[in-house]
């Protein structure tokens, strides 16, 4: 009796997730395999694919705007994510304060987060403006001659990591999320220790949110590995490909320049990458990161 309730319990779950079954099969698994194949292949969509082997791959190696691309991308990288990871934290920080209107503070922090990355992009573009901008507007009113922002190769992607600072209220919520779970307890028993607030931050607050700062920092570098709107809506690339990003690059060859196997070869490139990237910082990790009960990953 139980064997058989048991099968059909297990025929009927089946027959309920089919369809979601299908559809990742049909929409995520196969694009999936089939990007691989192509990957080997010269291929326009036109004509049928051509097989030619590790051609595409060995192509990036001698491509310039290929590594004019990781070039731009590394950079925006190593910039962005840890000033990003800093400037939430410390609004983290702020807004877990007992402070009036907190919740109003943290709602407006946030809100930005949510306005999609083509909106943001249009906004920025007025922002960095040379001549009606309002950072050089307030430069102006300093004395002070702004850059060409957007339009000077010197500091066109110095403006895209400074624009990445506009969300990091989403990053403020994760990080208040685990300053919360850290128990009051510990800082009472370091104030009766004699403890400052900041070595409370080095010694119990960090220690006790550092699996958030992974996350986060994880997060932070896959999406900027694969930061794409800004430069498609606000720079195209340029001036003089100082914001060519590795996926704008992906982007132009498969869907300007049809060449969808040398495409599909940077993304799976593009996905050793972040994975290679994900796996080095969990080993490092294992000796950083405090887990409660003292597990590791």
């Amino acid at each position: 009796m139980r064997q058989g309730a048991r099968r059909r319990e297990t025929k009927y779950f089946y027959l309920f997730i089919s369809p979601w079954l299908i559809g990742a099969a049909v929409f995520t698994l196969y694009p999936i395999l089939y990007s691989l194949y192509i990957s080997f292949t010269e291929y326009n969509i036109t004509s049928p694919p051509k097989w030619v082997g590790l051609q595409n791959y060995t192509k990036m190696l001698q491509d310039d705007l290929f590594w004019r691309g990781v070039k731009a991308t590394v950079l925006f990288t190593i910039f962005s994510v840890p000033l990003q990871l800093l400037l939430s934290l410390f609004l983290a920080v702020l807004v877990n304060q007992k402070i009036p209107f907190r919740r109003f503070f943290r709602t407006a922090i946030y809100f930005p987060s949510m306005i999609s990355g083509v909106a943001m992009s249009l906004v920025w573009l007025w922002v960095f403006n040379s001549k009606i901008g309002m950072f050089n507007w307030a430069l102006g009113l300093l004395g002070i001659d702004g850059p060409k922002w957007l339009e000077d190769s010197n500091w066109a992607l110095a403006s895209m990591i400074i624009m990445t600072m506009w969300s990091a209220g989403a990053g403020m919520v994760i990080f208040l999320a685990g300053l919360q779970g850290v128990p009051p307890i510990l800082y009472e028993a370091a104030k009766i220790d004699g403890v400052t607030r900041w070595q409370s931050l080095w010694r119990i607050t960090l220690p006790m949110i550092s699996p958030v700062v992974l996350f986060q920092l994880i997060m932070g570098i896959i999406d900027s590995f694969q930061v794409f709107t800004q430069a498609f809506v606000m720079t195209k690339g340029g001036p003089h490909y100082a914001t060519q990003f590795y996926v704008y690059y992906l982007w132009q060859n498969g869907f300007k320049f049809f060449k969808m196997g040398y495409a599909s070869a940077m993304s799976w490139l593009l996905l050793i990458a972040i994975m290679l990237m994900t796996f080095l910082i969990m080993r490092v990790s294992r000796k950083l990161v405090h887990y409660e009960g003292g597990g590791g990953v």
